[in-house]
């Protein structure tokens, strides 16, 4: 009796539990999305919630209320690392009520292990809602997407309502999008000697001129220019343009680079009269590295590694400081405070900035450009001394100390100058900045900072501007460069000479984070993301301003800043912004068209997997067969007649020239 008691009590206290346990660990259990980090989850221009809209208000879609689930707002992404032990995806989704808009409107999609699983279709505010059970056997990567239908993110509040796992094992994770390789398709510049750049300049009549012919090929070049007018005259060893043109007019130069390997020449165009920035600007600005702690020291620096890295071989010109070089009230840096005017109402730089003509001439001295900040109110962004009632004394100050370019932000002028946002309170300050700029013996070129406020577009060219904002600070969302250049194309109407729409600065390499001013940092973009974000700069004609530390400039990044064809499809004298063509709600063509006949087509992916996109001639108003060349890898592909179809990565862009093959 006593050893029948033994065995059971060993089979109740060891074999049931392990029989019960192995029973357990077959069995499937169900993982709400809710309960996963929704940290990891992009959710447009609101933080998702658990079991509830993105409104704080329950779930609820077409009048049916649901108790589980996730809130989200287009364009949503969230990656999910299941490692082959999900069974199934259940869930409900559409378009939440709290969306009052009549715009609201979304596509859920289901992406695994690199394949479309299940998509909704198109779907609007009181669209019933669609149901979801889907078979997640043996997918060991899942992609939740849910994107603004191709017409805007205004209110796409989405929800995944009573979303849920059924897995066997380990539960899912969230995790941030998978690592990619930074491959890099620019191929290096040859020995030969090629002129880059520009074909055309602008400048005004008697005011000092400074161009740097900007030339990749091996060391030394000699320089040549035939047809320079009166009062120009070239530096032979540096390829240093300087003087001052006399008479108005439009003066055809050619210039020759030679070196041991071989020459080249380009046909330059000299437009000596009242326009200026006739191509896009292009050059660096500190602020999204540095910050407020920027020196005169980094900026000389930022000068030697233009040439250095070979940044202004390609058309890199202008050296620019953002905010933070002047005096403040107070600082935490103490050598940032002081006086912020002298006796006279002189402007003071800060005790960083020793001797602002002294580095006017060093970066002059290497055939660059420099360029300064300021405000119209009475202090800039960061606090620091502006322009308000200074405004004449501040420009004759900035022309005295050498400087080319002026950056003019509108941050503080409302505050204590216009409480409202009247067209003739947006416009003042540019006007009076406008006309005191264009009365100097300098040329200045003038970008309006006021982020797109007043539809500037569509008047900063008549206030004296050569750019203009169209949006808010960039840095703010990275993760929205898609939506961003969509919305700055939209303005290109007011693209032309002299005239340029400005999505902000192109933020890669090493930057700082922009809500807390961090030192620099390998920026957030996927290497993929990074061609884009320079394709879509270069084919929207914006101005190309790196934004990133200089000190720090590895291979891959000069490859994506310092490719010269697709510099000269941003530099291209028509001056046009590409035309977009959207072809799905994930997938767009944007055409650019340029001044010898030829076409620079992006074909982008704003998608979670590969895909296929399709340049249909019909879509594009095109005709007849092209020459079709990879702009990137610098790579003649063959021709195409009718269409030309090709993979496109994750957020990625496949960069072409078509020229017509029948003119060749």
């Amino acid at each position: 009796m006593n050893r029948f008691c033994l065995a059971l009590c060993l089979v109740a206290t060891f074999i049931f539990p392990a029989l019960i346990g192995q029973g357990a660990s077959r069995a499937s259990q169900v993982i709400w999305l809710a309960s996963l980090d929704l940290t990891k989850m992009t959710s447009g221009r609101a933080a998702p919630r658990a079991n509830q809209s993105v409104a704080s208000t329950p779930l609820r879609i077409a009048g049916r209320t649901f108790t589980q689930g996730v809130g989200t707002h287009a364009r949503s992404v969230f990656w999910i690392d299941l490692d082959g032990q999900a069974e199934r995806f259940m869930a409900w989704v559409g378009v939440d009520d709290a969306a009052v808009s009549r715009h609201a409107s979304v596509q859920f999609k289901i992406a695994g292990d690199g394949r479309l699983l299940w998509e909704s279709g198109f779907m609007r505010r009181r669209s019933a809602p669609k149901k979801i059970d889907l078979d997640l056997s043996g997918i060991r990567h899942l992609v939740l997407v849910v994107t603004d239908g191709g017409d805007g993110a205004e209110h796409d509040f989405a929800d995944w309502a009573e979303a849920r796992f059924l897995v066997k094992g380990e539960a899912p994770r969230a995790v941030r999008r998978p690592r990619e390789e930074a491959v890099i398709l620019t191929p290096q510049p040859a020995a030969t000697p090629r002129i880059n750049g520009p074909f055309i300049y602008g400048c005004r009549p008697g005011h000092f001129f400074l161009y740097r012919i900007p030339t990749t090929g091996r060391r030394p070049i000699n320089f040549s220019a035939d047809g320079l007018p009166s009062g120009l005259i070239l530096d032979k060893e540096t390829g240093i343009v300087t003087g001052r043109v006399g008479e108005p007019g439009s003066y055809k130069a050619t210039f020759t680079a030679s070196n041991q390997h071989g020459s080249d020449q380009r046909d330059f165009s000299i437009v000596c009269g009242d326009g200026l920035a006739l191509t896009p600007p292009m050059g660096w600005n500190h602020w999204y590295a540095h910050y407020e702690r920027i020196t005169d020291q980094m900026v000389r620096e930022a000068a030697d590694v233009m040439l250095s890295s070979g940044m202004a071989d390609v058309g890199y010109q202008y050296v620019n400081i953002d905010d933070c070089w002047m005096n403040a009230p107070e600082h935490e840096d103490p050598l940032r405070v002081g006086p912020l005017r002298d006796d006279q109402g002189n402007i003071l730089a800060n005790k960083h900035f020793p001797n602002m003509k002294a580095l006017t001439d060093y970066i002059h001295s290497k055939g660059l450009k420099a360029g300064i900040y300021t405000s119209p109110g009475p202090l800039t962004c960061a606090g620091f001394s502006g322009s308000y009632q200074h405004e004449e004394q501040d420009a004759k100050q900035f022309a005295a100390w050498g400087f080319d370019f002026l950056k003019y932000d509108w941050c503080n002028y409302e505050r204590v100058v216009e409480s409202d946002h009247s067209l003739a309170s947006l416009q003042r300050p540019y006007w009076l900045i406008g006309e005191i700029l264009q009365q100097l013996d300098r040329d200045i070129v003038l970008n309006l900072c006021q982020y797109g406020w007043g539809r500037v577009w569509e008047w900063g060219g008549r206030v004296g501007g050569h750019s203009w904002r169209t949006a808010g600070d960039l840095g703010y969302e990275l993760d929205r460069i898609f939506e961003v250049a969509l919305e700055n194309a939209e303005h290109r109407p007011y693209s032309k000479p002299g005239n340029w729409n400005d999505p902000d600065y192109l933020q890669i390499g090493y930057i700082g984070a922009a809500h807390a001013k961090g030192m620099p940092k390998p920026c957030p973009l996927y290497p993929s993301e990074q061609y884009t974000y320079m394709s879509l700069w270069a084919l929207m004609a914006s101005p190309l301003f790196f934004s990133g530390d200089m000190s720090q400039l590895d291979e891959f990044t000069l490859n994506v800043l310092c490719n010269p064809e697709v510099i000269e499809v941003n530099q291209d004298p028509l001056g046009e912004s590409g035309q977009v063509y959207m072809l799905t709600d994930e997938t767009f063509v944007m055409v650019k068209n340029l001044v010898d006949g030829s076409k620079a087509i992006g074909l982008f992916n704003r998608g979670e997997i590969e895909t296929d996109v399709t340049l249909d001639w019909k879509v594009v108003d095109l005709m007849g067969k092209y020459r079709i060349r990879e702009l990137w890898r610098q790579k003649e592909i063959g021709t195409a007649e009718g269409q030309f179809r090709v993979p496109v990565p994750p957020h990625g862009v496949y960069l072409i020239r078509l020229s017509d093959f029948e003119g060749i």
